[in-house]
């Protein structure tokens, strides 16, 4: 293992603690993974059976595009998870980190018909960067994964409608900087019109206005200036997540 592949494995494992940190997890359901640099295609994925908050650097499972498991391990891969991911890794070389939820907000906001709307600060910082892709049933028909590239296209965010939320970034700081926007804009969604109250609208300049702060170039930035913070606070709290 070279030092490039050392440093994907610590920082996907610290994907998956921080989202167990949000209580964004779902038991072992959905899924963090990251490209593994090299002339064939490889990712490491979460074994099938483990909570977020144990995953170690070392217990990532390494999978090629075709499926096969390359790491030993008790424990072997949810299918659904490797038929999105494997789609996202086969045709975007720009994202490195892919992030797949469930949560309570994405999942209520995937099952809007209207989606995500651009009502506040937080949702309009994605919203030129979001894509959408219909339900298709449990991904594990392989067929799907050439219409959910096509769906996502170069945006680094996507509602899987009526399923949930799934963000990419070119590093860990950006796919997390891009999978918390379209979170925190889900959950000021839902906030906002459970109260019943009309929602004051925004205008399309200022919509315009931040159109480019989701791109990869402006998620690579923010991901190396934000990333460092993350991985302290995850080693003061626990940093079993590098064994």
């Amino acid at each position: 293992m070279n030092d490039t592949e050392q440093e994907a494995r610590i920082n996907t494992a610290a994907l998956y603690r921080l989202i167990a940190l949000q209580g964004w997890d779902d038991l072992v359901g959905t899924h963090v993974s990251a490209r593994i640099p090299g002339q064939q295609p490889r990712f490491l994925l979460n074994p099938y059976g483990m909570l977020f908050e144990e995953i170690t650097a070392s217990s990532l499972l390494t999978i090629d595009v075709e499926g096969n498991q390359l790491t030993e391990s008790p424990y072997t891969y949810n299918r659904a998870g490797f038929t999105i991911h494997s789609a996202v890794h086969m045709h975007r070389q720009d994202a490195e980190y892919v992030i797949h939820l469930h949560t309570d907000y994405g999942v209520a906001v995937s099952c809007q018909k209207a989606g995500l709307k651009p009502i506040n600060q937080t949702a309009i910082a994605i919203h030129a960067d979001l894509a959408y892709h219909d339900y298709e049933g449990v991904a594990t028909n392989l067929a799907e994964r050439e219409r959910l590239v096509s769906d996502l296209g170069q945006k680094n965010a996507m509602i899987l409608r009526n399923h949930e939320t799934m963000a990419c970034g070119p590093n860990a700081g950006g796919a997390w900087q891009a999978i918390f926007r379209l979170e925190r804009a889900c959950k000021y969604q839902i906030l906002a019109e459970s109260s019943g109250a009309e929602i004051n609208p925004l205008s399309d300049d200022i919509i315009r206005s931040r159109q480019d702060i989701s791109s990869a170039p402006a998620l690579r930035q923010r991901g190396e200036f934000i990333w460092p913070a993350l991985l302290r606070k995850l080693d003061r709290i626990d940093p079993s997540y590098r064994e």
